[in-house]
């Protein structure tokens, strides 16, 4: 028989380890509630895809090869020096870390980060595009992005990429003597377009429209990147230890907490991405005077229209897979300065912040909705939080381990 002493050790042994196990499961007093919250957050979470359905060739690899190499090519730019890689640098995670982003011109707002952008139901700021595939084309025409028209694209297509394009999407058209042509282009350029026929139109537009299909194919791999979180999250509900690089402070476990709860911050920053794609009005200021960005409520209409669109001709969907755009909301009051949160993986090496970077710093952006200023047009869903000193650095802690 062991000594009475002996096996009261053995015992206590036994007891923390059990007690060892159960606190990695419940770590640090977070509640059933918060463990599901974090495990919600977490890359684990990640879900496969979502098919395009308006993008034949979104999942093809030849598609994403095409794609890769037209995102880099700065000749798609009127100054032969803009690229879409110019704006979404790989090294800072898809975006220029800008205020606003500088084309041609500046634009109004800022660059969004593209890791995870495959999962985006609306893209940009105001979803005033409807898949990932259309997006790609806005700034390929924009006078201050690319200034580039869709003819020229067509055509320097047809130049530069006929074998990758037509493996892909069949013969091109012929685009000899087509000028520099485009309907939302400089007025010479608007009369060039409207002198062009039908026919020749929707060549041009075909043409256009797949080069956003192979460009979103490269994008649709830019896929969110692992953190310190998701690991610990993993080794929590795996009940182990962290390793070192997936250990979290009380601190940050702390911030978790406030981000989960008294925080708020899941209302608009919640899955494994971190935003719900959807747009809210936060009392953001304006950098215009007056206002001029109305956010969501300036785009509904512009989505409905866009020849591009889902329903449109140059999709490959069915108007029955196009649901999304058939039943979006449409309440202008509801969405007047609503913007789509970003997903906020990353987002200590983002500064400047908000929509057109009128924020500086994480602690900035923490004191705005712990202060919940009023939008200076529409209804700001924000409430004050009365967070203390003390919450206010465990969320910027836990915002920076993200």
């Amino acid at each position: 028989m062991l000594k009475p002493l002996l096996l009261g050790g053995l015992i206590g042994l036994v007891f923390s380890a059990i007690m060892a196990g159960y606190f990695w499961l419940q770590p640090r007093g977070l509640s059933e509630a918060e463990l599901a919250t974090a495990k919600s957050l977490s890359l684990s979470s990640l879900l496969p895809l979502p098919v395009d359905p308006g993008n034949r060739v979104a999942d093809s690899p030849a598609a994403a090869a095409l794609g890769a190499q037209l995102f880099g090519d700065t000749r798609f730019s009127a100054n032969g020096a803009v690229a879409c890689a110019t704006c979404h640098l790989e090294a800072r995670q898809f975006q220029d870390d800008l205020p606003l982003g500088q084309g041609i011109g500046s634009t109004d707002r800022r660059t969004m980060p593209l890791r995870g952008v495959g999962y985006a139901t609306w893209l940009f700021w105001d979803g005033r595009k409807d898949s990932l595939w259309s997006q790609a084309l806005g700034p390929l025409e924009s006078a201050v992005e690319h200034g580039f028209t869709r003819s020229e694209v067509a055509i320097l297509i047809a130049a530069n990429y006929r074998a990758a394009y037509e493996a892909l999407f069949g013969p091109l058209p012929d685009l000899t003597g087509v000028p520099a042509a485009s309907p939302l282009g400089n007025a010479a350029q608007q009369a060039a377009w409207a002198g062009l026929s039908p026919e020749r139109q929707d060549d041009i537009n075909r043409v256009f429209a797949n080069a956003g299909k192979a460009i979103a194919a490269f994008e649709r791999g830019l896929m969110p990147l692992e953190n310190r979180f998701d690991r610990y999250v993993e080794a929590v509900l795996a009940g182990t230890s962290p390793r070192d690089d997936a250990a979290l402070t009380d601190q940050e476990i702390a911030g978790f907490q406030i981000f989960a709860g008294k925080g708020q911050c899941t209302n608009c920053h919640s899955g494994p991405r971190l935003t719900d794609d959807f747009f809210h009005n936060t009392g953001v200021a304006s950098r215009q005077n007056p206002v001029v960005d109305r956010g969501r409520a300036g785009a509904i209409a512009q989505v409905e229209n866009d020849p591009f669109n889902c329903i449109g001709r140059y999709s490959d969907a069915a108007p029955a897979r196009c649901g999304q755009l058939r039943f979006m909301a449409r309440d202008l009051g509801l969405f007047e300065r609503a913007f789509k949160p970003p997903g906020l993986r990353g987002v200590a090496t983002r500064a400047p912040y908000m929509h057109a970077g009128q924020i500086a710093t994480l602690p900035l952006v923490i004191e705005h909705y712990n202060r919940a200023v009023p939008s200076i047009s529409g209804e700001s869903l924000l409430e004050p939080l009365g967070l203390t000193t003390t919450e206010k650095a465990a969320l910027l802690a836990f915002l920076r381990l993200l």
